[in-house]
């Protein structure tokens, strides 16, 4: 092998004796290069998409959320608070209760959702990080306040600074009962405006955070609510306390982690990233092509040195060897100037944000997100030394089984 080798780089880096083996060979690297590269970057960049998909979903949804698997509530009167709170691995929780709502402010109006929160909301999850305008602030003695979603704040001109107007909230009331004027079949009762968040648009244009209390109130809910939202302090405990938390509800309830909250979109973001990495290895077995012609140009052209080597005692094995090592060096070398390049280009782009996004004033970053993984570059190195060594293989095979030993004896 090591005889093979030494040949195989020479091979490589000789100059031929026909210009267009030179030029298909270095093709074949530079698809590989190219390749390499595309396919980094691609992957980083849906890393760095994940990840900040996931950031700002983990600023709404909790670690770990329970709810009930029949109806919309449950009652927390003999829920087992006490335990849960005495568990180790939980940090924080909080109770909260949904329902959609008639929102109106001044003469706008707006169809959304409300969700009472107690005062332990904003440390399960990381909802006061996101405040754009006024203060994460939802009770006091006096008031009871209300954080509304950027798009509803857009939607009902809402001043959280300087509030002239209380917000006005419609809900249903329970039963079925016939009402001569539609306004009696509504209970509605009034927030203070106090901030606007702005995380996503799924949050930002359906949500507004009120107290529970509230909200328990204006449903007639008495001690319900929609789930309790739970914070632990080790993220790899997640499975832990989930079957923990299982053994103690029963099956009356719901126990999800954030990947089991968010189920469709996370697979959506797996199947797009199998997708692309699919359609780049499909691209780079195309330019494989390339490799096979450059080889059996080589193998036609390098006949005499077979013959040789023949002659010499080379035996099939390294005649296969040594082009079929030729075409991986080849690929090998194209696919690590594509990895460094494409470290180059993720580097730059995570430090400096040089490809801005279309309309980026309305995102919250302004440049595509990148984040390199370990693991995508060894991917793409090893689909580079596979998708070579299926190219190179025939050609190698074919010039091994070649018998032009006695046409260059005499």
């Amino acid at each position: 092998m090591p005889l093979a080798l030494t040949i195989a780089r020479r091979y490589l880096f000789a100059k031929r004796s026909t210009q267009a083996i030179n030029i298909i060979s270095a093709i074949s690297i530079f698809g590989m290069c190219v390749g390499a590269w595309c396919l980094v970057v691609f992957l980083s960049v849906f890393n760095g998409f994940e990840s900040l998909v996931k950031s700002l979903y983990n600023a709404f949804y909790p670690d770990i959320i329970v709810m009930a698997k029949e109806g919309k509530t449950f009652d927390t009167s003999a829920f087992p608070l006490d335990k849960i709170k005495s568990m180790p691995e939980v940090a924080a929780f909080s109770l909260s209760l949904e329902e959609n709502a008639f929102l109106k402010y001044g003469d706008k109006e707006f169809i959304g959702r409300i969700k009472g929160v107690d005062a332990a909301y904003h440390q399960v999850t990381e909802i006061d990080s996101f405040i754009l305008f006024g203060r994460y602030k939802l009770k006091d003695e006096k008031y009871n306040y209300a954080i509304v979603g950027a798009a509803i704040d857009q939607a009902l001109n809402v001043d959280v600074e300087h509030p002239m107007l209380s917000l006005e909230v419609m809900v249903p009331k329970k039963g079925r009962r016939t009402y001569l004027n539609p306004e009696d079949a509504f209970r509605k009762d009034y927030l203070i405006p106090a901030g606007v968040f702005a995380i996503q648009q799924d949050f930002d244009a359906k949500y507004v955070l009120v107290p529970l209390s509230f909200a328990q109130e204006l449903l007639q809910d008495g001690n319900r609510v929609s789930s309790l939202e739970i914070k632990i302090r080790d993220k790899k405990e997640s499975d832990q306390v989930k079957a923990k938390l299982k053994r103690l509800l029963g099956n009356g309830f719901s126990v999800q982690d954030r990947d089991e909250q968010n189920a469709v979109l996370f697979k959506v973001m797996r199947t797009e990233r199998v997708a692309v990495y699919a359609i780049l290895t499909f691209i780079m077995l195309i330019i494989s092509f390339n490799i096979i012609g450059s080889l059996s140009m080589l193998v036609m052209d390098k006949q005499q040195d077979i013959a040789i080597l023949r002659s010499l005692g080379a035996g099939t094995s390294m005649v296969r060897n040594i082009f079929l090592l030729e075409g991986l060096m080849g690929a090998m070398l194209g696919a690590l100037v594509g990895l460094v390049l494409a470290f180059i280009t993720c580097w730059i782009q995570s430090t400096f944000g040089i490809i801005k996004l279309q309309g980026s004033g309305s995102f919250v970053i302004d440049a595509y997100p990148v984040e390199m993984h370990a693991s995508d570059f060894i991917l793409t190195f090893l689909t580079v030394v596979a998708i070579s060594f299926l190219a190179s293989w025939y050609p190698a095979q074919k010039a091994a089984r070649k018998d032009i030993t006695l046409k260059y004896a005499g």
